[in-house]
């Protein structure tokens, strides 16, 4: 199978990276000519297409991975074809705005740990050929419905939010003297050992929680205090606010279903 990588920023970098990761052919790679592509294929020896219309004709997989707003024009008037799929990892675009027929159409919302073959990724519908792609990034997680995508798409602005939150702490912790580098991979080895807590201990989630919040104690303490200061419902209302926007734009002039 060919991959066509349509869009060459940031997360399609990312993606381009984490394939050649997992040990895929760079030969089976194809990447559209603007963006990263030059920096990427003198690195990694991967090929560039003359043009999008071109790079589709060569593709039997394309992950169209530009701008949302720039995504319905990227993809019209290409010689898509039956048996193709297009991957699509731009945010709050829906499956109806892309006009890519007779090609079958995936969404997918990787993050950008997709270059470390780190990311948990979100995609509808379940086709074969995407999760096996998905599936060299990270753990791939199939949903059942566009609906259900557009709500865990909120999860990508969490991933940015918890990084801040890594990024807050250390700079605490460098303030009071501490050295950076030591405490930037203490921070970020605890949020992850939180997650995996989270995701592999067969426990219910308050349970984990009640385990540790001991009254009178540090981790009480600090909940108090965040609960004090409205810390819950603003998260709610963040992430509240970010389906808003995602289903706005995935609603934006789409045709009927």
């Amino acid at each position: 199978m060919r991959i066509g990588i349509l869009g060459v920023g940031h997360l399609g970098t990312a993606i381009v990276e984490g394939l050649l990761r997992s040990g895929l052919d760079p030969a089976s790679l194809v990447l559209s000519p603007r963006g990263r592509s030059a920096a990427l294929a003198e690195r990694h020896d991967l090929s560039v297409a003359r043009d999008n219309h071109a790079l589709v004709q060569t593709s039997d997989l394309v992950v169209l991975a530009v701008r949302p707003a720039s995504a319905p024009e990227s993809v019209a008037g290409l010689p898509w074809r039956t048996g193709q799929v297009v991957m699509s990892v731009c945010a709050g675009i829906a499956r109806a705005q892309l006009s890519v027929e007779p090609a079958a159409i995936v969404r997918a919302m990787p993050l950008t740990a997709a270059e470390i073959r780190a990311s948990p990724t979100v995609f509808f519908p379940r086709l074969p050929a995407a999760q096996a792609v998905l599936e060299r990034l990270g753990p791939a997680i199939a949903l059942a419905s566009e609906a259900d995508f557009e709500v865990a798409t909120v999860v990508a602005a969490v991933y940015g939010w918890a990084q801040d939150l890594i990024r807050r702490t250390a700079d605490w912790t460098t303030g009071q003297g501490m050295p950076a580098a030591e405490m930037r991979r203490l921070v970020a080895l605890t949020f992850v050992a939180a997650g995996r807590m989270m995701a592999e201990k067969p426990v219910p989630m308050p349970d984990l929680m009640a385990e540790l919040v001991t009254p009178g104690g540090i981790t009480e303490l600090g909940l108090r205090i965040l609960a004090e200061g409205g810390q819950p419902a603003l998260w709610d209302a963040a992430c509240a606010a970010v389906l808003t926007r995602l289903t706005d734009v995935g609603q934006k002039d789409a045709a009927p279903a």
